[in-house]
């Protein structure tokens, strides 16, 4: 049900897979909105530490772990009940998601122009103090991921009937975002209760590591819900409004959820991989024309996050509200 793209040939330099793939990941977003990875390159043992950094930071005492408390620029920890995924056009959501996550951006020095001007989502990393080798693992694991992706974007490119180089730029110096997610174990939840609630991705590319315990589901156009957890050896991957938005429309944004009844903690380390934040999204040429004009007006990848984080993460909600 769930395509599954093999880059492996292409990663490891055939340029002429490009055409394959960039077919194939067409029909995927044109149909499902997610895929299946296989031939990623990123190393199972680099994988494993990353799950077990996750496990490592949730399993701290609380007190630890709210001296890292979440602020404006979405870095650091959020307790249980920190987000309520309002962004949802299937299901009216009502109740904070079960889940805790820690979260990391792009690593800056404090003397980066973008912190010393105090922009909004560019902010320094929280790390904790009592982890040897965490800061490490998650930033190795981090740095493979951006390399990947700035890889994948060719692909997309090509599936858009775009030159393979077209998001190059835009993705030259990428917007990034690390989750560390603690799902604990619920033998059941309360009417309209999920581990995270259904929900749309803000942006143009998220890659699930594969988890230990299953949980994920997506909403197929057809309003059919079906597990989604990748096999062992793939990443899952799906768009979010981003890219939804600069197709056009033409590319889905598939709203998923998750919940854990497993009896088990589950842990996930989604990576969000987007574009520059100063890049204007603008309906590509390729998925506009006389009879199919822009449906959106043109707006940057900043402004689109600045206005879904508000809505959708409680403490910047309240922050609204208070000012």
């Amino acid at each position: 049900m769930i395509p599954i793209l093999d880059v492996s040939r292409y990663l490891a330099g055939d340029t002429a897979e490009l055409a394959r793939l960039g077919a194939e990941l067409r029909d995927a977003f044109e149909n499902v909105g997610f895929y299946h990875l296989r031939g990623h390159g990123i190393p199972q043992t680099l994988i494993d530490a990353m799950f077990a950094a996750c496990k490592r930071f949730h399993d701290q005492p609380m007190d630890k772990k709210l001296t890292l408390k979440i602020d404006r620029h979405n870095i650091g920890y959020m307790p249980l009940g920190g987000s309520i995924a309002r962004s949802s056009k299937v299901n009216n959501n009502t109740k904070p998601s079960v889940n805790e996550a820690y979260f990391l951006r792009r690593e800056r020095a404090p003397d980066d122009p973008d912190v010393v001007a105090g922009i909004r989502f560019r902010g320094l990393n929280q790390w904790p103090m009592d982890l040897p080798g965490f800061r490490e693992t998650a930033l190795a694991y981090m740095s493979a991921m951006e390399h990947l992706g700035r890889r994948m974007v060719r692909i997309y490119a090509v599936a858009l009937d775009l030159p393979a180089d077209y998001f190059d730029a835009a993705f030259a110096c990428p917007n990034m975002i690390q989750r560390m997610t603690h799902y604990p174990a619920r033998p059941e939840y309360e009417d309209n209760e999920f581990s995270i609630a259904p929900h749309t991705d803000s942006g143009f590319m998220t890659m699930l590591a594969p988890s230990e315990v299953p949980g994920l589901q997506i909403r197929l156009p057809n309003e059919t819900w079906i597990d989604a957890d990748p096999a062992p050896d793939c990443f899952v991957v799906n768009g979010g409004d981003i890219l939804r938005r600069w197709t056009n429309d033409r590319f889905l944004s598939t709203p998923h959820r998750a919940t854990n009844v497993s009896g088990r903690a589950r842990y996930a380390i989604p990576y969000f991989f987007d574009s520059h934040p100063d890049t204007v999204i603008s309906c590509l040429p390729s998925c506009q024309s006389p009879g199919n004009p822009p449906k959106y007006e043109p707006i940057s990848y900043h402004d689109y996050a600045s206005w879904y984080a508000d809505r959708n993460y409680v403490h910047l909600s309240e922050a609204q509200k208070a000012a």
